[in-house]
């Protein structure tokens, strides 16, 4: 089969759906590709590269399969055979009249934005890929509007305090935003709806600002869900108290297939100091700060910066085209299983179920629910085994002195019946026993192993011992010795490697 690469007809679009390196895995598959001229020369790849990497240049139209960054045009889809598959950013759930045309044409339509986020489906999922990249780009583009070091300095001509950077929205754009803007030196602060993803802030050098609400709840869908009013109005008090301490806000925040939220009202922006720069980056989506205009930049009254380019990835066009294009050649690993040219679409695999929008003339949007992640609960066997066995009943004192008693007991007796030279080596035997105890016991349970390892050093007492008895004639008492003096000597070396292995984690490179 023929797989085809559009010129993408949107207008400022920078990216392409193949590159040359791409270009030779999808010919690995056992597939012809025909790149349309021009289709990569504004990521930098030239037809050349194409045509050296194996791909021919044509009409794309001609082709079975064809790749896009975003959706065709209305010319393009005209152009299009019946019975091809689309492969590209379809926004179906926004846009539904879009659908109903792909459906109308007979054509099997794939969108690479509806990739459900679980972990067999990440390599497929674009919508990640491109957040990294935008998520990089937006702090770039504050740090050129700032017109300020983001990293404090003390140098000769004065003190220079640290920017500090609020990230609303902890996704995929959201932690590159931190970990870019950590990294330039910034004070990082980040705020999100799902309480699981506070250790990855602080994971990355942020710190996480909660939102105390009743309805915060693990996502069981990868992306942050609609709040209720009761959060909003405790995310907006928050937003309000930080909004004149910070200098560069990112905000991050879409739920798929609706309007971007307001998180950032008009006073808020109003009460931030002149010089600061905000970067929408749910703009295409109408925003979450109001007063951004999708695609431009704005200067308030008061002199804060509001950036709404909703093309962040396309400024990192070749980068952004070789991530799309790789998410693309793994789709097709997945739909071509025999590896001979042909795509095969398993309605029973839930990934591609999922992304399939439109098949044979009918629209297949939305895809059945598929659950991706869950707050942590007790498997059913666990709650099996711990209705079925009892609670374990601690020992009273009356039978704790009755064991000791008897203990005691035993001991006298053994020690009437020995003879007086075993007596000493008992005496230190049963002490070691008790200091052991108490010493070993009260340890933390972490550093049972270093502390082990060292103390097992006490076994060169039996390797000394053991020395002493070879070599007096008789047979056996040597044998029994140079054995304990092997394995003695195993517990001591390998307790001390054990040791230095482990301490030498903690030591600083």
């Amino acid at each position: 089969m023929i797989i085809g690469v559009l010129h993408e007809a949107l207008p400022g679009e920078t990216r392409v759906s193949a590159t040359p390196t791409t270009v030779e895995k999808l010919i690995e598959l056992g597939y012809s590709v025909v790149i349309e001229p021009g289709a990569g020369s504004a990521s930098s790849f030239s037809d050349d590269s194409y045509v050296a990497a194996g791909a021919s240049i044509g009409d794309a139209a001609t082709a079975e399969i064809i790749f896009g960054i975003n959706a065709p045009s209305t010319e393009q889809l005209d152009r299009l055979r019946e019975g091809s598959t689309v492969i590209s950013l379809l926004s179906p759930g926004l846009n539904p009249d879009l659908v109903a045309d792909l459906a109308r044409r007979r054509i099997t339509a794939l969108a690479m934005d509806a990739v459900p986020r679980i972990s067999r489906a990440q390599s497929l999922d674009v919508l990640s890929s491109m957040a990294n990249i935008a998520g990089y780009r937006a702090v770039i583009e504050a740090a050129n509007a700032f017109g300020r070091f983001f990293t404090g300095q003390i140098t000769a001509a004065g003190k220079v305090p640290p920017a500090k950077v609020l990230v609303a929205g902890v996704g995929v754009a959201g932690l590159a935003a931190i970990g870019t803007a950590g990294g330039m030196g910034a004070i990082v602060y980040a705020t999100d709806p799902r309480p699981e993803v506070a250790d990855q802030v602080v994971s990355l050098g942020g710190t996480y600002l909660e939102v105390d609400a009743a309805d915060v709840e693990v996502s069981t869908t990868g992306y942050a869900k609609e709040m209720s009013d009761d959060y909003n109005a405790r995310a907006a008090a928050l937003y309000a108290k930080w909004a004149p301490e910070i200098d560069i806000l990112i905000t991050t925040a879409l739920i798929p297939g609706r309007a971007a939220p307001i998180l950032i009202t008009a006073d808020m922006v109003a009460s931030m100091k002149r010089g600061s720069v905000i970067v929408d980056m749910a703009a295409a989506n109408g925003g979450n700060v109001e007063g951004t205009v999708r695609g431009e930049v704005v200067v308030t009254a008061n002199g804060v910066t509001i950036i709404g380019y909703t093309d962040l990835p396309g400024r990192l066009a070749a980068q952004a085209s070789q991530l799309f294009s790789t998410n693309l050649v793994n789709l097709m690993k997945l739909m071509t299983p025999a590896k001979d040219g042909v795509l095969v679409l398993d309605w029973d695999d839930p990934v591609q179920r999922g992304i399939t929008v439109a098949r044979e003339g009918e629209t297949t949007w939305p895809p059945p629910a598929v659950q991706v992640s869950a707050a942590p609960t007790q498997p059913a066997a666990e709650q099996v085994i711990a209705e079925a066995s009892p609670a374990k009943v601690p020992m009273t004192t009356a039978r704790r002195f009755t064991y000791v008693g008897i203990g005691a007991a035993l001991l006298l007796l053994l020690v009437a019946a020995s003879p007086p030279s075993f007596r000493v080596h008992l005496t230190v035997f049963v002490l070691a026993i008790v200091i052991g105890n108490y010493v070993i016991g009260s340890v933390h349970h972490a550093l049972h192993t270093p502390l082990m390892s060292v103390t097992n050093a006490i076994s060169g007492i039996i390797v000394v011992g053991a020395l002493l008895q070879i070599g007096h004639g008789n047979t056996a008492i040597t044998v029994l010795a140079f054995v304990a003096v092997l394995v003695a000597s195993i517990n001591v070396f390998g307790g001390f490697a054990v040791t230095r292995r482990m301490l030498s984690m903690f030591s600083r490179s």
